[in-house]
């Protein structure tokens, strides 16, 4: 055997974290802090070329709370920029281009901030929050963005419950309701709920985390779709039928995460979300994009931001079972986020991988940071923490 073979998961885990950090402090963090924010108006800008130049796409708004978010976990890792100052702007850009009168976020706005589309998706209210409880601990101002957030949160509600307890997708009454949205409605709420002093928080948590278990999860097949109709059948065609191996492990991350605090099944249900995806969604050592229901391939390219949902899901099994295997799952996790880092600028990213193994030559979508500044956070708290 050689060394390599017989280097434990976890040291390898170590090893990998010392580079991600390096990564992250050395290159991506200084890149993005200059060529990912519009120097006009501090806003963050939607994609990178590869040449390291900033494009001058209409900006989505949820990749301002998302940019918050990575840049509010910078000095964390020690990074001695300003991060403060950029979370500060970042925060002030979102709510002046993208808060609409009735407290809700618009969808898209142009470079100069005109908006583009005026209508508001759950998707990004969740990511509001998100970026709010980001802000709330980066600039030690958690009771001004609380109120913020609970305005927030109470026009979520008005606009977006359904009778089931629910959130409907967009604002249109009997629409398709969706997976993805209650999925970072509930990282959101996590996040407050450990930094908040309003209980419902946890309130919210329990809410979403039952209907993941009675209507999101399959019972025959423990999948986890993705599209529903108002009568909690999944939706006609083919989009009520994907399972998307990035979301069931970002959804096991996050159901494990709130398995000690709240009864119910979560921790078998999350165990099965991680089996289906590393089964049927991990292809040549990278997790897919698309599956069916009955687990055959829909889409076999592999972007990068499932890759480390993969890992986050690994190492929080791994924490909690102690399970072996969980921590060889995160260590060949972590090892596939390389060759998407590798890119003649450094900081950047690629963001597609063909099923031969070819990473697709395309500028870096400023949304990803927030995944992978996620799984490096989950990675370095995991190898701190106790056994």
């Amino acid at each position: 055997m050689t060394s390599s073979e017989t280097t434990s998961p976890k040291a390898k885990l170590s090893a990998l974290r010392t580079k991600l950090i390096a990564w992250l402090t050395d290159s991506a963090y200084p890149l993005w802090a200059v060529a990912g924010i519009d120097p006009h108006n501090g806003g963050f800008i939607e994609t990178v070329a590869q040449n390291g130049t900033g494009l001058a796409h209409p900006r989505r708004a949820r990749v301002h709370p998302r940019q918050v978010y990575a840049f509010a976990q910078a000095p964390g890792f020690g990074w001695s920029g300003d991060a403060a100052g950029i979370v500060s702007r970042g925060t002030d850009y979102f709510s002046t281009y993208y808060l609409r009168p009735d407290g809700l976020f618009r969808t898209l706005a142009a470079v100069d901030g005109a908006p583009l589309d005026d209508r508001a998706v759950l998707y990004d209210q969740a990511f509001a929050l998100l970026g709010y409880a980001a802000a709330a601990t980066a600039l030690d101002a958690r009771s001004s963005f609380e109120e913020r957030a609970l305005e927030l949160r109470r026009a979520i509600e008005s606009r977006f419950g359904a009778a089931d307890g629910s959130f409907r997708s967009g604002e249109t009454a009997g629409g398709y309701v969706e997976s993805n949205p209650h999925m970072h409605l509930l990282e959101a709420c996590l996040a407050w709920a450990e930094i908040g002093r309003d209980p419902g928080w946890t309130d919210w948590v329990q809410r979403v985390l039952d209907l993941a278990v009675t209507k999101f999860v399959r019972p025959d097949t423990g999948a986890l779709g993705e599209s529903f109709a108002a009568d909690g059948e999944p939706a006609p065609g083919v989009a009520g039928r994907i399972v998307e191996p990035g979301h069931q492990f970002e959804w096991a991350w996050l159901l494990l995460r709130s398995q000690s605090r709240h009864p119910g099944p979560l921790r078998e249900v999350a165990l099965r979300l991680i089996a289906i995806g590393e089964q049927y969604g991990v292809h040549n050592q990278v997790a897919i994009n698309a599956l069916l229901d009955d687990f055959s391939v829909h889409d076999p390219n592999a972007r990068f931001w499932p890759q480390t949902e993969r890992l986050k899901a690994a190492l929080l099994a791994a924490q909690i079972t102690g399970e072996e295997k969980f921590w060889v799952m995160a260590a060949a996790a972590a090892q596939s986020l390389f060759p998407y880092l590798a890119t003649p600028v450094q900081g950047l990213w690629l963001d597609v991988q063909l099923p031969n193994g070819e990473l697709l030559d395309s500028p870096a979508p400023a949304s990803t940071f927030y995944h992978l500044v996620g799984a490096i956070v989950v990675l370095d708290k995991t190898l701190k923490s106790p056994a």
